[in-house]
C-alpha cells in the first residue's frame, strides 16, 4: 500500500464515526499533490447536499484528530468539501444510487474509436458496469474506466 493509500485509509477510519454522528455520507477521501502542495480532501454528501456549514463543522472535528495523531509526514491543506455537480461513481454505493440515471464514462483506451460515451446506468458488479445508449446496451469493464460520473443536467 501507497502512503497515499495509507493516509486516505487512517482518514477514512477517522472521518466515518465524524460523519455518522453527523448524518453525513463519506463520498470519497484522496491525497494529492498540485503543484508543490499536498492536499487531504474528503467529499461528503447527504440527501438535498451538503452546505458550507456543514463542511465547517466536520472539517472542525477532523482537524482535531488529524493534529493530535498527526499521522501524515510533512506540510499538508485538509480540505471537506461537497462532491460537486457530475460526481464520480466509484464506490458500489454509488453505483447503486444511480442505477437509471445518466452517466459519463471514460475509457482509457479507444472502443470503437471513441474514448467518451453517455447512457442511463442501467447495472453494475465488480467488474462492469452496463449503459445503456440509443437502445443500446454496451457493457465497460470497470478497470477500463478512467472516469465514471453523473451527467450534467443544464
Amino acid at each position: 500500500m501507497s502512503k497515499h493509500e495509507e493516509y486516505e485509509k487512517r482518514t477514512e477510519e477517522l472521518i466515518l464515526p465524524i460523519l455518522d454522528k453527523m448524518g453525513f455520507e463519506l463520498v470519497d477521501v484522496e491525497y494529492v499533490r498540485e503543484g508543490q502542495d499536498y492536499f487531504l480532501r474528503a467529499y461528503i454528501d447527504k440527501p438535498g447536499g451538503i452546505t458550507i456549514d456543514d463542511c465547517v463543522a466536520v472539517s472542525r472535528e477532523m482537524n482535531v484528530l488529524l493534529d493530535e495523531l498527526d499521522f501524515i509526514s510533512g506540510a499538508y491543506t485538509f480540505e471537506v468539501s461537497s462532491p460537486g455537480l457530475g460526481r464520480p461513481l466509484k464506490k458500489d454505493k454509488d453505483f447503486a444510487r444511480s442505477i437509471g440515471r445518466e452517466v459519463e464514462l471514460k475509457t482509457y483506451r479507444p472502443r470503437e474509436k471513441k474514448k467518451e460515451f453517455s447512457g442511463v446506468l442501467k447495472s453494475y458488479d465488480p467488474q462492469r458496469i452496463t449503459i445503456v445508449c440509443d437502445g443500446q446496451e454496451l457493457v465497460f469493464e470497470r478497470s477500463d474506466l478512467a472516469l465514471v460520473r453523473l451527467a450534467l443536467d443544464f
